[in-house]
């Protein structure tokens, strides 16, 4: 045998090793999870039943848009509404894949059209509108569909007075969509705008992560700015940042505790309290009291 043979030799060995442990991973992970924060490995059956939360250390995992108004909306109460925008390629974009492509992959791994659902439900028997963005469909990504659709439930909510809440998950503007999904971040802005001088009820929700043009838009101008746990909120990311700066960040940078410390939101709310949290919100801005 050959010094080549049996590097070669060698080196299959190592895959088939490599893949065996890729098998045995596969199978553990359908099984348990591993916390990001604590490194604590979850069943994750208890995971799921625990609203996708760590016991340990409180880290609160990425849940997706549907699993969120389930915690929140009143049980049979939501309505989706605007479902029928879809997305398009308005620009022919094409990177390393066509954008049509992407949109594609997005929906296998979502399950969902856009990266945000919108609709009506009452919370603990307020009618609200709400707006749930979902990181899984391309990062959360604000194109036109996404901009839009938040624009038509603000003025669902306007037309109505109903009260507003969103929940932002992104990682900002839309790249395949150019300057259509910049133009997004004024739309949304007006229309907030609108809510304020009816005197209307906005709260938004800053879930993990919250970066770019949503968190320059409509994800900041809330009456009443809440965080969830943990959640990390800014602009620009945090890499960018040292190196235009030259400086070194604190390591709690960006996240929300940092942003409570120092007066950018208003408050940080753990999962389970969060329909709770939202319920009293808007009973406070309520010219209506709940009959119980």
């Amino acid at each position: 045998m050959t010094l080549t043979d049996w590097f070669n030799k060698r080196k299959i060995q190592q895959i088939a090793a490599r893949d065996n442990d890729i098998q045995i991973d596969d199978s553990v992970s359908k099984l348990w999870t591993l916390c990001y924060n604590c490194s604590s490995q979850l069943p994750k059956k208890d995971l799921e039943n625990n609203n996708m939360v760590c016991p340990n250390c409180d880290y609160h995992f990425r849940i997706g848009a549907w699993q969120r108004i389930k915690l929140i909306a009143d049980e049979g109460t939501f309505e989706q509404m605007f479902d029928n925008i879809k997305p398009t390629d308005p620009l022919g974009f094409v990177d390393t894949q066509s954008y049509k492509i992407r949109q594609e992959q997005a929906k296998e791994k979502s399950g969902l059209d856009e990266a945000v659902i919108v609709g009506a439900c009452n919370i603990n028997g307020q009618k609200t509108a709400i707006a749930v963005m979902d990181f899984e469909y391309m990062g959360g990504s604000m194109g036109s569909v996404v901009g839009e659709k938040i624009t038509r439930i603000l003025e669902y909510a306007l037309q109505n007075r109903l009260p507003s809440v969103v929940f932002t998950a992104s990682g900002g503007a839309r790249m395949q969509e150019s300057a259509l999904s910049l133009m997004q971040m004024a739309k949304t802005s007006c229309i907030v705008a609108k809510l304020n001088e009816a005197k209307l009820l906005y709260i938004t929700v800053l879930c993990e992560p919250t970066f770019g043009g949503v968190t320059a838009s409509f994800g900041t101008i809330g009456d009443i700015i809440i965080a969830e746990k943990g959640a990390r909120i800014g602009f620009a990311g945090r890499r960018v940042i040292e190196q235009t700066i030259r400086q070194k960040l604190p390591a709690d940078f960006q996240t929300a505790e940092y942003l409570l410390k120092f007066g950018q939101i208003d408050f940080i709310v753990g999962r389970k309290e969060m329909k709770e949290k939202l319920s009293k919100l808007i009973m406070l801005h309520s010219k209506t009291k709940i009959k119980k």
